[in-house]
């Protein structure tokens, strides 16, 4: 998996009106993009840690936040939006997956002179299963079944919905927002976490959403999680937001740049070729609102390397390191064909169409979360130069937990609708 930068961010949004809905850990996955589309550095503290500001990175707070009273109840609300001439992401957070509260968000969107939006992303789950009584489990799966059912209804079949599933919580919670009876040292919520994990993949999958499996991502790394056992840092959610955008990119059939040179962090081996199915076609991309990302004409492929097979390749650790501020490119590589270590429930946590995002990641050495397979000892030739963003190609489709290995994922069964539908009763 390439690591976009900004430029190349801001192509491939271009024109896109992006909706983040959910908790804090998705208003830091908000934070980061609306970063990420302006410089290539990273996150401060600081910036993780707030809530409510007024401003953050020239985007406004819109409702809720310091306008109103700062508490930690389910009442709290907060809206953020970050505009500039191509671009519009907006922040709602949540504190229910389905709630009348979510219902006026909808008829909002609905009636906004922007429009539907282009991309929505959502996940709502620590909340709603800690601040709503005993009966919160129950709750929690009706809500689902009613909020994809809803979606459905609303969403046109243009707009591309992610659904991403709750990150790892720690052995030691002591966030805030949880009852006192739930901290410290109750176990329960990491076992509730991955069971809801289950319904609710399975619940997005049913209606014809796209899943984006966080937790089977960072499961490895929780020595990136803060000291409160729920929240993130600057370089989980910068990588978080790498794995979105790569499944944006091929959820709309864009070939993702390719870096020119093997890094010199990265140490030489003998190494496999990459298995590419035949007879894939991507998916149609949503219409533009203004203009199109920029074409760039196919180019002639590379002959394939034939190298010979090792009796017993042997994984190596990356060695790279994110600085805060990236100044030059960075040429990193990431390969898939990963180990699935499974649990109880993990094998079902899977999406319709395995992507490009679905891969393992390092950033710094104590970032690994699987073996990683060796490179070529020499540099691999590749079909551009210039990092540009363009269509036409078809898709990669890396093996991995999402589905069966050696056969074609399914395309989504989900038909929208040409006008809103009544709402049951």
């Amino acid at each position: 998996m390439v690591h976009l930068q900004a430029s190349e961010v801001q192509q491939l949004l271009h024109n896109k009106f992006v909706v983040i809905l959910g908790d804090s850990v998705q208003r830091a996955v908000y934070k980061d993009l609306v970063l990420l589309l302006q410089k290539d550095c990273l996150l401060t503290t600081n910036q993780l840690k707030a809530k409510g500001e007024e401003t953050f990175e020239k985007d406004e707070l819109v409702d809720g936040g310091q306008m109103g009273p700062m508490h930690n109840g389910i009442q709290y609300r907060e809206v953020r939006q970050f505009r500039d001439a191509h671009h519009l992401v907006r922040f709602y957070f949540l504190t229910r997956v389905y709630s009348s509260y979510l219902e006026a968000i909808l008829q909002e969107l609905q009636s906004g002179e922007h429009g539907l939006p282009d991309v929505v992303i959502m996940n709502s789950c620590l909340w709603d299963l800690s601040r709503y009584g005993p009966d919160s489990w129950q709750s929690y799966l009706r809500n689902l079944g009613s909020l994809f059912g809803r979606l459905g209804q609303v969403l046109p079949e243009s707009c591309l919905l992610v659904w991403n599933t709750a990150m790892p919580v720690g052995k030691r919670i002591t966030a805030g927002f949880l009852p006192q009876e739930r901290q410290p040292g109750d176990d329960s919520l990491r076992v509730q976490v991955i069971e809801a994990n289950f319904y609710s993949s399975a619940e997005a999958k049913r209606h014809g959403f796209d899943v984006l499996d966080l937790h089977f991502h960072f499961r490895h790394a929780e020595q990136h999680l803060q000291r409160d056992g729920v929240h993130w840092n600057e370089r989980a959610h910068r990588h978080l937001s790498q794995l979105l955008l790569a499944h944006v990119a091929d959820a709309w059939g864009v070939e993702l740049p390719r870096r020119d040179h093997v890094g010199a962090c990265i140490r030489p081996g003998p190494g496999l070729e990459r298995w590419r199915p035949a007879g894939r076609g991507p998916r149609a991309s949503p219409p533009p609102r203004c203009s199109p990302l920029l074409p760039t004409p196919p180019l002639p492929l590379p002959p394939p390397l034939h190298l010979p097979l090792p009796p017993h390749p042997r994984p190596f650790p990356f060695h790279q390191v994110m600085p805060r501020c990236v100044v030059c490119p960075q040429d990193t590589y990431y390969y898939s064909d990963q180990p699935f270590q499974s649990d109880q429930f993990s094998n079902y946590f899977h999406s319709d169409v395995p992507s490009a995002a679905q891969t393992g990641f390092a950033f710094e050495d104590d970032f690994m979360i699987d073996p990683q397979p060796p490179v070529p000892p020499f540099p691999i030739p590749y079909l551009q130069r210039a990092p540009v963003v363009h269509r036409g190609f078809p898709r990669y489709a890396p093996r991995g937990p999402y589905g069966p290995w050696g056969r074609r994922p399914r395309p989504s069964r989900r038909r929208g609708h040409s006008r809103p539908q009544p709402r049951p009763q």
